[in-house]
């Protein structure tokens, strides 16, 4: 075996990962292995100075993982073919073989293939430059990636400039930056190595790759690359998943970089490694990972311009638990409980028929269940009265009607200068055009299809007017994805996403099915028709050149005699798209618990990745064979038992905020608390909003323009953006004292005159109290809450009315009644 650069290097840290892996053995005693990986899967290495170093995972009887790779043997059937040091393997003649892992009685075969042994691959500007100023962190935007760069030199943030880079570096200041004569006193060199000057600090040391690399460029004569150079296509960042025990814990983590010409490369060394969650584990520069705290982290890793990322659940050591093999439903709970074994929690017990009774009402219809019908609930004994109360709500109009409300928001559905956007009649054809299909239940996908190539009259095709909302191409093409398919993609308009996989290619491919809508003028000066104009190109800013229509994430379509609009249409609501039907799913379930799988919602990227990717993959697939009936995936979650648990903690999952191990107190949005206030107080019929007919809810408010004092106050969207932080459901001091002191329960309980009402059926103080309860809170009065309040209730006849009042309105005024729990 011959050295080979930095070996002495890895040799150490695969000595210190021996001891760690010695301890890991220690402490599995008792468990049995259930599994091993080895990653990657395979070995292939093409040229001279091409390594892969292999990390290999035990996974324990109780789903433990851990990094055995200095325990494991190594055997080459061909031991020609490679030279090795400890887990790291080089070529050595080109050829195939198998090389056998073993650890624990478990045995791998990892393929082998090496070819061009001999072939000393000369440096490239994009495939090895650029990775180490992405990972020494030069071109980052706190560094010289930043829009003016740092001390007069400026990058491309993240390398999405290859080109201008290079003539920044090499040309833009001719001798200053590069010494081909004398590479070791390039400034590059010079301000990197800490030997001058330099704001960043040292960022590496003679004896690194990354210095090694740079100076081999130079004494090349700092070449640019030839336009057919290879691209990265994708990254892996492997395992997938780990389960760590003990703060003492560590893995190893491997990426693999695959290129456009078929070949991969071990990039270990050159990824910049990130943790969402510090506390709980954190990741070195080399991709160790180490546990910390209890708690849950995603570790990222950036290569080239894309980013990917792997679980890690951190326990604590011997922890004690066993699970109580919770009842499950269906799917929904067989995947949230997988998740919650791993992490050790239970999940919380059933609520009360009480409690999911309101919940379920307030969840599915935006209303309260009248007293009678909370009375039959309870008294019904069929064993599956949840099933036949939630088919009940689905048929109800109401269903529909939150559901129009809920998509008239991310559509933003409102009244504009008819000038610039959408006149009041427009906005109201369009929301109903989106209440028709939506209460002839037309399935999602062809609803959206439908929007997207929607070409005529605003009055005529009101489809259209989602072309009026948003006129500017770019913004226009930000709004679709983000509804549509849940990512944030503003960010790649400028620059390639920082912690995500977009680039600005990706960006303007997708901006081009945009480019060639028209819009003029109708018979009616409000009126607007938008058709294809046929011409109109998007220009890359980087290079000017014309970007042809790409799918995001997906294939460059044939356009040939088409609309660009309807064939983006046809793909974006597809099986081909993977984003639709899991950004839907998700958008459904973020209705139903107060947070999404992915959450926010529409802030859907590598770096926030969904809490159950299982999960949500799992609902996108029966949406689509659901063929995206909104009944039967609101039936599949409401009868979940994950849907149907209590609030209350218990011992394992009081600090789980993410996994669902138990319902979550949401507030009531602003529509709904309103209609229900409406519905409690018996005032429905007073209301009045624009366009509407006397008695509507405000569910059913069409013009987003259209607002109330306390709709505005507790945080109904004014759907001037599509982004879903437009609705607020945190509580606020201005809401509390608009409640205490402002009009709008104080005019509902003199309007409605519920109490004397009550009064005059001669009702008893007992009786009141417990109808004021049941129309409220959905349940009967506890006996502690009798035996206070009753009391209370027992003054002289004239008196008798105001005290009932001032009872009606504390309960509509606690947190009980504002929160679904």
């Amino acid at each position: 075996m011959h050295c080979r650069p930095f070996q002495t290097i890895a040799s150490s840290v695969v000595c210190i990962l021996t001891l760690l892996a010695m301890a890991s053995a220690a402490s599995a005693e008792g468990k049995t292995v259930e599994r091993v990986g080895v990653f990657p899967p395979q070995i292939e290495l093409t040229t001279l100075r091409d390594r892969q170093t292999l990390v290999v995972q035990a996974v324990y009887s109780d789903e433990v993982t851990r990094d055995v790779t200095a325990a494991a043997e190594f055997k080459l059937a061909d031991g020609s073919l490679l030279e090795r040091d400890r887990n790291t393997f080089y070529p050595a003649a080109d050829g195939e073989t198998t090389l056998t892992v073993t650890f624990e009685g478990h045995e791998i075969e990892v393929p082998v293939k090496v070819t061009e042994a001999a072939v000393d691959r000369p440096v490239s500007f994009r495939l090895d430059v650029l990775p180490v100023l992405a990972k020494a962190g030069c071109n980052t935007g706190d560094c010289h990636g930043s829009a003016r760069g740092r001390d007069g030199f400026q990058l491309s943030l993240f390398g999405f400039d290859p080109d201008g880079d290079h003539f920044r570096i090499t040309r833009e200041q001719p001798g200053r930056r590069i010494n081909l004569a004398s590479p070791h006193d390039a400034l590059i060199i010079q301000k990197a190595l800490g030997d001058v000057t330099h704001t960043g600090g040292e960022l590496f040391t003679e004896d690194s790759e990354l210095y090694d690399t740079l100076i081999r460029w130079l004494e090349n004569g700092a070449p640019n690359d030839s336009p057919d150079v290879a691209e990265v296509v994708d990254i892996q960042l492997m395992p997938e998943q780990l389960v760590l025990e003990g703060e003492a814990a560590t893995q190893q983590m491997s990426v693999l970089a695959h290129y456009s010409d078929g070949t991969t490369r071990d990039v270990t060394p050159l990824t910049v490694f990130m943790s969402n969650n510090d506390a709980s584990a954190d990741v070195d520069e080399q991709g160790l990972v180490s546990a910390k705290k209890r708690g849950e982290a995603f570790i990222l890793a950036r290569f080239d311009a894309h980013t990917v990322t792997s679980q890690v659940i951190i326990l604590p050591d011997n922890l004690d638990f066993e699970w109580s093999d919770a009842p499950e439903a269906n799917y929904i709970d067989e995947l949230i409980h997988a998740k919650l074994q791993k992490l050790r929690v239970l999940p919380s017990e059933r609520a009360s028929d009480e409690v999911f009774l309101r919940r379920v009402y307030l969840d599915i219809v935006g209303m309260v269940p009248e007293p009678e019908e909370v009375r039959a609930f309870l008294a019904d004994e069929d064993p599956n009265k949840r099933e036949k109360l939630v088919d009940d709500l689905l048929n109800r109009k109401e269903f529909v009607e939150v559901w129009v409300m809920k998509f008239a928001e991310l559509l933003q559905i409102r009244s504009t200068d008819p000038n610039q956007g959408i006149s009041y009649k427009a906005s109201l054809l369009y929301y109903n055009w989106l209440s028709e299909r939506l209460a002839n239940e037309v399935p999602m996908d062809e609803v959206v299809q439908e929007l997207i190539a929607s070409n005529g009259s605003t009055f005529e095709n009101p489809a259209t007017n989602f072309y009026q909302v948003e006129r500017e191409n770019l913004p226009l093409t930000e709004n679709v994805a983000q509804v549509f398919m849940g990512m944030r993609v503003q960010c790649a308009q400028c620059h390639n996403h920082p912690f995500d996989r977009w680039t600005m290619n990706d960006y303007y491919g997708f901006a081009a099915f945009f480019t060639q809508i028209g819009r003029k003028k109708g018979g009616d000066p409000r009126d607007t028709v938008v058709f294809n104009r046929g011409g109109g190109e998007v220009r890359h800013p980087v290079n000017n050149q014309v970007v042809q229509p790409k799918f995001l994430g997906g294939e460059t379509p044939d356009l040939k005699g088409r609309d660009r609009r309807a064939v983006l249409a046809d793909w974006i609501a597809s099986e081909d798209n993977p984003y639709f039907a899991t950004n839907l799913a998700n958008i459904v379930w973020d209705h139903f618990f107060g947070q999404g799988i992915t959450d926010p919602v529409d802030d859907v990227r590598v770096s926030n990745p969904p809490v159950n990717p299982a999960l949500l993959r799992a609902l996108g697939d029966r949406f689509i064979e659901y063929d995206y009936d909104f009944k039967r995936m609101v039936r599949d979650i409401t009868l979940s038992e994950t849907y149907q648990r209590s609030t209350q903690i218990n011992e394992t999952n009081a600090t789980d905020e993410t996994n669902f191990s138990r319902a979550y107190i949401r507030r009531v949005r602003a529509e709904v608390l309103y209609d229900v206030i409406s519905q409690v107080t018996e005032t429905l019929s007073t209301n009045k909003f624009r366009g509407l007919p006397q008695g509507a809810r405000a569910v059913q408010i069409a013009d987003g323009s259209t607002s109330s004092f306390f709709l505005t106050t507790f945080g109904r969207a004014t759907r001037e953006t599509v982004c879903s932080c437009e609705v607020s459901l945190d509580p606020n001091l201005s809401q509390a004292l608009h409640l205490i002191n402002g009009d709008t329960i104080h005019q509902k309980l003199q309007q409605g005159g519920v109490v004397p009402k009550l009064i005059e059926q001669e009702k008893t103080n007992a009786e009141i109290l417990e109808d004021l309860y049941l129309r409220t809170f959905g349940r009967f009065p506890t006996q502690q809450e009798t035996e206070s309040i009753l009391p209370q209730l027992d003054v002289p006849a004239e008196q008798r009315r105001e005290v009932l009042e001032d009872l009606f309105w504390a309960l509509l005024n606690s947190k009980e009644f504002m929160f679904n729990h």
